[in-house]
């Protein structure tokens, strides 16, 4: 029997995005949604208690993130190839083109790179020495998620999208934040339909005896 595809964000404006985005024939059902809360830490427990049951046919990290290469836009999607961690923790991802692809399928501003999960909010200097360092984009889950994916579920597939809310140029505190937010979530939802594209193509590996896949709506949220 097909499994269905495990969505994991931090944050109640990213689950809200998520939950209204456009799940029709996602395959294995509707999706299971769930919300890990902020940090490494808790982001670590969440995905290990939930990866434990081996339920799941995909993982997505998906949500807001932050900039740290110049020249990119509030708005714009950036898909990871790889992920790190502060103690030089790397989960290479191949999910990435194809993920890309079916975002910019949907006319959304989409690029790939490296992602780096920090402990805390990274602002000037810090931001400026993680591009030094190859990364692309900043958040505070998805080495974690990544991590307890390595233990316990290595072979399951997994992609991390993070919509951008800040910027080099367009630090978080700035008078512009609270639209950026808002256009990042309406980005967040758009792009829904793109995990479901991904995890049908690249994500999903389905059983030879399986049924076609059911049309489904709105996520399961996990418990």
């Amino acid at each position: 029997m097909d499994r269905p595809l495990l969505v994991v964000c931090a944050l109640g404006p990213e689950a809200w995005a998520l939950r209204h985005g456009d799940w029709s024939g996602a395959p294995g059902g509707p999706p299971v949604l769930a919300r890990t809360g902020v940090g490494r830490r808790r982001a670590r427990q969440s995905a290990t208690a939930l990866l434990a049951n081996d339920a799941y046919g995909a993982l997505v990290v998906a949500g807001f993130g932050a900039a740290v290469a110049p020249g990119i836009e509030p708005g714009e999607i950036v898909v990871a190839d790889e992920v790190r961690d502060p103690e030089g923790g790397r989960y290479p991802l191949d999910s990435a083109p194809q993920l890309a692809k079916a975002l910019g399928a949907l006319g959304l501003a989409t690029r790939t790179g490296p992602h780096h999960t920090a402990d805390h909010v990274v602002r000037g200097r810090e931001r400026r020495a993680l591009h030094a360092r190859g990364a692309t984009a900043v958040d505070m889950e998805a080495a974690a998620v990544l991590a307890a994916r390595a233990e316990i579920r290595p072979e399951l597939p997994a992609a991390v999208l993070r919509v951008v809310v800040d910027t080099p140029e367009r630090e978080l505190i700035r008078p512009g934040t609270l639209l950026a937010g808002v256009r990042a979530w309406r980005l967040l939802r758009a792009a829904v339909p793109a995990l479901t594209e991904w995890y049908a193509q690249g994500g999903h590996h389905p059983d030879p005896r399986e049924l076609p896949a059911q049309p489904s709506t709105l996520p399961q949220e996990a418990s």
